[in-house]
This record gives C-alpha cells, structure tokens and sequence, in this order.
C-alpha cells in the first residue's frame, strides 16, 4: 500500500509539476513579448531570432527562477486534494505518520534540486550567455558594467595601472597608464594610447606610448609606437558586468572570483553573493516541499482557498527576505556566504518547526 503510495505522489507531484512550470513559462513568454515587441521589430530581429536566440536560451533560467514556486504549489495542491478527501487521515490512522507520508515528497524535491544544481551550473551559464548578447544588440537601453571608465588595477605587487575607459566587446583600452614603485617610491611610469588583446599571441599590444624613467637628475623619456606586453590581467579582469556571474559555470566563478582578487579590483562582495545564492537556490525547493505538504497535510476552513493564500504569503516572505539581505553582502556589513545563506537557514528552521509541531 505504501509503495503504491509512493509512486502515486511521484508521479502526481511530476505532473503537477510540469504542467505548472509549462504554464507560468508560457505566461512570461506572452507578456514578454507584448512589451518587447516594438524593440524587436524597431531594431531588425527576425521571428527564428527571437525564438531560437532568446526565448528558448530563455527557457533554462525560467525553470530554474520558477521551480520553487511550481514544485511549492504543486505540494499544496496535491497535498490539499488528499486531506480533502479524508486519505491523510486514513493514512494516519493506519499507523503512517507525516514524516513518512512526506518521504516521497523529499525523494521528489531532491530530484529537483540536484537537476536545478545542475542546471544552473552548466546549462544556465550559456544559454544566458547567448540570450545576453541578443538583449544587448535587440532590448537593452543601459549597459550592466561595474566598471565604466577610470578603472584601477593591480598587475603585480609593485606596479599599478589605469585604464580610463576600456570596450569590452573589442577588448581594448584607452588612455592607459601604468605606476611602477620601489619601496613606495614611484620609479617609472608608461603611458600609452590604447591596448589592444592579442588572441593568438594572449599578449596585449600597447599603441604610441611613452615610458618615463625616473632618476635624481630628473627621468630619462623614450617613445614606442607598439609594443607587445604580457600582463598578469586578462580582458575578463577589466569588462565587468553585474550579470556575469550568471554567465558562468560553478569552476568558471571560482576562477572570476580569483582573478577579481589577483587583479587587485574592488565589488567582490557582489559576484560572492551571487555565487552563495546560486549554490543555495536549490535547497529553497526542499525547503518549501516541507513547508507546503506541513500546510496542506492539515484541513481548514476555507479550503483552498486559505492553502493557496498561505502559499502565497510563504513565498512572498521567502522572496523578500533572500532580497533584503543581499544589500547587506553587497555593501560589506554581512559576510557574502552569511547575505545569501541566511534566508534559506531561517526558512529550514521555520520549516522544521511547522514539521515537528504539527499533528502526526
């Protein structure tokens, strides 16, 4: 009986859950495309264009944006449904209790989690990749970019540099001056007009320059019109945009991260909540299945009604508070792991609560 259970749940429960993730995706795709229509049509973008290189590139970060809410409304609706009819009940009074009638629940949602895991450390990256190139040539009015223009960086313990204002679809920068010091003392300076990234050769060029040595007589001048150069900086290290991390695999972040800090760059604290959050997303799923069959699992006046308003305000609370601490990894006052974290803790342990305080 039990195992006929099981399988009923599974199977219901991925349905369910499907035809809610079908729904909810076909519904942003409408109002989507109603409000960026006119921008398609007004900057040439062909029908096999939007579809092909944004909505179904599109289509891996809805699932995994939406899961929580598709797989939390499905425990609601199921669960509901069976208290409805009196089988929890039944359940019970043969001896099952809730935390084995919840097993198949959890069997589902770690499924889920480890396929939402995965998806968005692997799949997401890329096609979000794809999709952010067509927003930027098709839809976007503003660029994302951290670092606009005057951009410092460290390219070894003692020599610093200044781009004034780098391009980072043509990998190159302007205006660029580097400091070289010697026990704090500034011993040389190069300036030079532009640099360009040299793919072939993974060196960079620097353009009509002019390097300044300086002596106790004064400095000794010399000019060049190019001159290949290998920094310990890559065209990542200076073309930053809020939205890269969402761009990369789990290594590929690791990596940013990395490099962001051997380049000596600031807004750290961003791309680490980024990267906590994206390692954390997937257990709201687990999460909120608990929180979802402890509320329906229960009979009250209302009916659905009251489990679908409940449904509702739990995952707008979930929503605020992952919101409301993110700021305060951004700006430094919370560890980044702890800002993005935090709220998935605080929501296990209301779950846990609702878990155990609940009729068995």
């Amino acid at each position: 009986m039990i195992n006929t259970f099981d399988r009923f749940i599974f199977i219901r429960m991925l349905l369910t859950t499907g035809f809610v993730l079908g729904l909810l995706i076909f519904i942003f795709i409408i109002i989507d495309f109603s409000e960026n229509s006119g921008e398609f049509t007004d900057r040439g973008a062909t029908l096999s264009m939007i579809w092909y290189d944004y909505y179904l590139n599109y289509i891996p970060e809805m699932i995994r944006l939406v899961s929580p809410v598709a797989v939390f409304a499905s425990c609601l609706w199921l669960t509901g449904q069976l208290a409805n009819r009196l089988e929890i009940v039944a359940l019970r009074a043969a001896g099952i209790s809730l935390y084995r009638i919840l097993a198949p629940y959890l069997v589902f949602a770690l499924l889920m989690s480890g396929l939402i895991s995965y998806l968005d450390g692997y799949v997401v990256p890329r096609s979000n990749a794809i999709r952010a190139d067509f927003e930027h040539q098709y839809i976007m009015k503003r660029s994302e970019r951290l670092d606009r223009n005057r951009i410092f960086r460290q390219e070894s313990p003692n020599r610093l540099m200044l781009v004034n204002y780098y391009d980072i679809h043509e990998n190159t920068g302007y205006r660029i001056t580097f400091y070289t010091f010697d026990d704090e003392k500034l011993v040389e300076t190069m300036e030079a007009g532009r640099m360009v990234w040299i793919e072939d050769s993974r060196k960079w060029e620097l353009i009509n320059g002019t390097i300044k040595r300086y002596n106790e007589n004064g400095f000794d001048e010399i000019t060049f019109d190019k001159q290949d150069t290998k920094l310990n900086l890559f065209p990542r290290d200076f073309g930053r945009t809020s939205s890269d991390v969402y761009q990369l695999t789990y290594p590929e972040i690791r990596d940013y991260l990395d490099s962001i800090e051997r380049s000596g760059a600031g807004g750290l604290a961003m791309p680490k909540v980024q990267y906590y959050g994206k390692l954390g997303y997937p257990f709201s799923i687990i999460i909120v299945t608990i929180i979802g069959v402890t509320v329906a699992s229960v009979r009250r006046k209302g009916g659905r009604g009251v489990q679908i308003a409940t449904g509702l305000v739990i995952s707008f609370l979930y929503l605020v508070l992952m919101k409301l601490f993110e700021p305060f990894g951004y700006t430094g006052v919370m560890e980044p792991i702890y800002a993005a974290l935090l709220p998935h803790a605080i929501f296990f342990c209301v779950a846990m609560v609702l878990l155990i305080t609940s009729r068995k």
